[in-house]
Formats: C-alpha cells, sequence, structure tokens
C-alpha cells in the first residue's frame, strides 16, 4: 500500500466513523449546542463537510482562497442524511483529486495558508483534512455525552 493509498484510507476510515456518530444523533438533538456560542450537532456536521470543499479548493488553489463562496451557504439545514446527499459530489471530486496525486507530490507540493498561519507540505494537509473531521467528531460525542443521549460507538 503506497501513501496515496493509506490517506484514502484514513480519510475513509474517518468519515466512515464520523457518519456512524451523525446518523445517531436523535432527531430531537439535531439543534442542540451546549452555549449559545456553539454550532448546534447539525451545524457540526454540515461545517466538516463545508469544510472538507474549503479544504479542497485551497488544495487545488496550493494556498488559502481569496474569495470562497460556499455551495452549502443556500441549503436548509435539515437533517444528517440531506447534508451527506448534497455533499456526496464534493466528496467524490476531493477524493479524485486526492487520488491523481503522486507520491511525490505528497512533499513537493505546498499548501500555503500564511494568512492562518502555516505553509504545509500537500501529505501533511491531507493528513489535517481528516484530523479536523476526527475532532470534530469527538466534540460532538461530547455535545451527546453532555445531553445525556446515546452515544454510537466507534470503537469497532
Amino acid at each position: 500500500m503506497n501513501s496515496i493509498e493509506l490517506l484514502k484510507l484514513n480519510l475513509a476510515e474517518v468519515r466512515r466513523r464520523s457518519i456512524k456518530v451523525w446518523l445517531e444523533i436523535p432527531e430531537d438533538t439535531l439543534h442542540w449546542r451546549p452555549d449559545s456560542e456553539a454550532m448546534t450537532c447539525l451545524e457540526m456536521v454540515r461545517h466538516v463537510l463545508e469544510s472538507e470543499h474549503y479544504y479542497h479548493m485551497a488544495i487545488k488553489n496550493k494556498g488559502s482562497l481569496t474569495e470562497f463562496r460556499s455551495p452549502f451557504e443556500d441549503q436548509p439545514l435539515d437533517s444528517v442524511k440531506k447534508e451527506l446527499e448534497f455533499a456526496s459530489p464534493y466528496r467524490n471530486d476531493f477524493l479524485e483529486t486526492v487520488s491523481s496525486y503522486s507520491e511525490t507530490d505528497l512533499s513537493r507540493i505546498n499548501i500555503d495558508r500564511s494568512n492562518v498561519g502555516y505553509v504545509r507540505s500537500l501529505g501533511d494537509m491531507l493528513l489535517r483534512i481528516a484530523y479536523h473531521e476526527s475532532i470534530h467528531t469527538g466534540q460532538l460525542l461530547d455535545y451527546l455525552r453532555t445531553a445525556g443521549v446515546h452515544r454510537a460507538d466507534i470503537w469497532d
């Protein structure tokens, strides 16, 4: 297994576990938040999906975007299933882009996000995308614990 295949496996595993958590959020908890400044459970799902699209565009741009109009902006925030359906073509495009890179691209291509404090190699950036999602999955598990509802077992 080469590095690209490992990156794709990591992205798939993180998403599989996220979806497991997301789909088990009770309907009456989707709009719950621990405080008035936090995202709701459903807003966090959207944040992860929308951020992946932004990061994909930033990778293609080899740096932060000066302008970004999110395709998610005009979508109603109704359900996890609708969010996943809407995000599916963007996810597929992202994975196709990841597949298009070579082993040497992972260290040769730099992604300049100095406007937010870093410049990283493509390989590092791809790992950061998965890490971002996994952090929010853990955060959602904490939300659900705090709300006193069932939490999916992601340790299979």
